[in-house]
């Protein structure tokens, strides 16, 4: 059988369904779950909204949400075509964090239809998802729909890349004993991910970031640029990607297939951090890289290589902390909270079931090792705590006197 086939054989009645979770079975059941018994949790939560996440799925209900226009590599391709991947995010919040997702693919593409579309949704869930949303309208839906509505959401094309790069890049500097406020990091690539990951580099401590678009150097002389990416446009006679590589310490690539060449990873600074997640073929092949230095940090996005990018170690775990304190927002410090979690986790010995799940003898800290693995079962813990956490540090918790250790220990409890 062919990829191809296996792939479409797979999907097959679609990959998401219902869950029934109470027993009704007889007529008394019957009634408890509609009428007349249901008219009671009614009530109640017409008096205070908030018994919602105790009488309803909301305290663990999240909506994948997009309009079609950015899917994975393929691009517009419509709402309904885009349905697969949505319903695949739904599948990784359950299979990872427990946490049930159904995918909502709005005909639209107004970002302010989009806005109005979701805040009258809401009320359905404790979370928005937004996902394949291309830029720079998906800046505004989000921020718009933040304001008007008091559940978490998130952009997890955004900021699922920019959680899982700085945990990396945290990791990378500290094998290579640089300061993160000295290093210099070229991005390529200022769409969504490009921005929400320069945009956390800086909340760790970076100071120095040469972003680059289709068009060369983002730099203050320009009067082609978007709001989004005049926040990074500096002053600089830097104007093609090979200037900016020049000395380098860190090159972030979310742009296309092999666009880096070996002359540009030659020119960076000793140890340099190459992250090169163009998908399916990145910027530069990490064997590429390989012939020219034998001191390069390399991460790709792909399962074939050391330092997988995968936001699969992210949303589902930010999303299970957030509901667990029935969470109004995601703040800044909950993101990076988590990425803080997910570097630390790196550095913890590696347990059996995840060297086994990936073929593997022996796996540690180190060059070829500095993000978890997907199947690393501790990061339901240890993320989904320290986003917790941070909520209530932040007062954006609705749950009040929230003890982490007990949190902590009703996570074990359910470890999958």
């Amino acid at each position: 059988m062919s990829f191809k086939d296996e792939a479409l054989a797979y999907h097959l009645g679609g990959k998401i369904g219902t869950n029934v979770k109470v027993h009704c079975e007889s007529s008394k059941e019957l009634s408890m779950a509609y009428s007349p018994g249901v008219a009671e949790p009614c009530k109640a939560i017409e008096a205070d909204n908030e018994l919602a996440y105790t009488y309803t799925n909301k305290a663990n209900l999240v909506a994948v949400i997009t309009d079609g226009t950015a899917v994975l590599g393929l691009g517009d391709i419509g709402a309904v075509a885009g349905k697969p991947v949505m319903e695949g995010k739904a599948v990784l919040f359950k299979k990872f964090a427990g946490v049930d997702a159904f995918d909502i693919e709005l005909n639209e593409k107004d970002p302010q239809k989009i806005v109005e579309i979701c805040k009258a949704l809401a009320p359905t869930f404790g979370g928005i998802n937004l996902e394949d949303i291309k830029a720079p309208k998906c800046f505004y839906i989000e921020q718009e729909l933040q304001k008007a509505v008091d559940i978490p959401v998130m952009h997890d094309d955004q900021h699922g890349t920019a959680i899982i790069t700085t945990a990396g890049l945290l990791n990378a500097v500290e094998i290579s004993g640089k300061d993160i406020s000295k290093i210099k990091i070229v991005v390529s690539g200022a769409g969504a991910a490009g921005i929400a990951c320069a945009k956390m580099y800086k909340n760790v401590g970076v100071k120095n970031i040469v972003m680059c678009d289709s068009k060369g150097v983002i730099h203050a002389g320009r009067a082609d640029l978007t709001p989004e990416k005049v926040e990074f446009a500096i002053n600089t006679d830097e104007r093609t990607l090979a200037d900016a590589m020049r000395g380098a310490d860190m090159f972030l690539g979310l742009s296309r297939p092999g666009l880096v060449t070996p002359e540009m990873i030659a020119s960076m600074n000793t140890e340099p951090i190459i992250f090169a997640l163009a998908n399916p073929v990145p910027e530069i092949l990490p064997e590429e890289v390989a012939k020219i230095r034998t001191d390069a940090i390399i991460g790709t996005g792909r399962s074939d290589y050391p330092n997988q990018v995968n936001n699969v170690i992210g949303f589902p775990f930010i999303f299970r902390g957030a509901l667990d304190v029935r969470a109004k927002k995601i703040t800044e410090n909950m993101k990076i909270a988590a990425a803080k979690a997910i570097s630390a986790l790196a550095k913890e010995p590696v347990e059996r079931d995840v060297l086994e799940a990936y073929g593997l003898s022996e796996l540690k800290f180190g060059k070829d090792y500095i993000i978890p693995k997907p199947f690393d079962r501790r990061a339901f813990v240890w993320i989904s705590s320290a986003v917790a956490d941070a909520a209530v540090k932040d007062g954006v918790a609705r749950v009040k006197n929230f003890d982490l250790e007990a949190y902590k220990n009703e996570l074990k409890g359910k470890m999958r």
